[in-house]
């Protein structure tokens, strides 16, 4: 059976991790691998609803999803998750999931600036926070944690969403899991 992996993307909201997953993914499936992307907002939608944004739900949700992302990976199926996962304590909890399994997981950190971020802002969320329609916002008015030592940090301001992808591509290839 093909080993599979969870490659977990994290960064601030519009970094572009949604993005660069997606993107991998096509590029794995056009090699023939399993691959699904556990994206964040459809897993608050279906996995995760009725949780809030308090620190306490924000771990439950990425406990969920590392869960789901460790169980398809065991099972040969690489696991793609652009999810911000703010807090270290989290992320690091669904490793170690990882490594009680023998389960490959690969952190990586989308290292966009807030302040390009929040140029693109994607779901309009910045605006809002601007406005005042929002608090809560991670990386503005909430906390993000950046990890200390991801296996690949991508500045996605620097290169197009195809060379972040390939960047990724390759890490999964020196590890024996493209």
């Amino acid at each position: 059976m093909t080993t599979g992996a969870t490659v977990w993307l994290t960064g601030l909201p519009s970094a572009g991790k949604t993005t660069i997953a997606h993107e991998l993914a096509a590029r794995l499936r056009a090699g023939g691998r399993r691959v699904e992307v556990l994206d964040g907002d459809e897993i608050r939608e279906f996995i995760s609803a009725g949780l809030g944004f308090s620190r306490e739900d924000r771990h439950t949700n990425v406990q969920r999803i590392g869960f789901v992302a460790e169980l398809l990976a065991r099972n040969g199926v690489l696991a793609l998750v652009p999810v911000i996962a703010p807090y270290a304590d989290s992320r690091e909890a669904v490793r170690k999931r990882h490594e009680e399994n023998a389960t490959p997981y690969l952190e990586v950190h989308v290292a966009t600036p807030v302040e390009v971020c929040s140029v693109r802002d994607v779901k309009g969320l910045y605006a809002k926070q601007a406005a005042g329609e929002l608090t809560g916002l991670t990386g503005v008015d909430d906390p993000y944690e950046e990890p200390e030592s991801p296996e690949l940090r991508i500045e996605s301001q620097h290169q197009t969403v195809q060379e972040s992808a390939a960047a990724v591509y390759a890490l999964l290839s020196e590890r024996g899991l493209a």
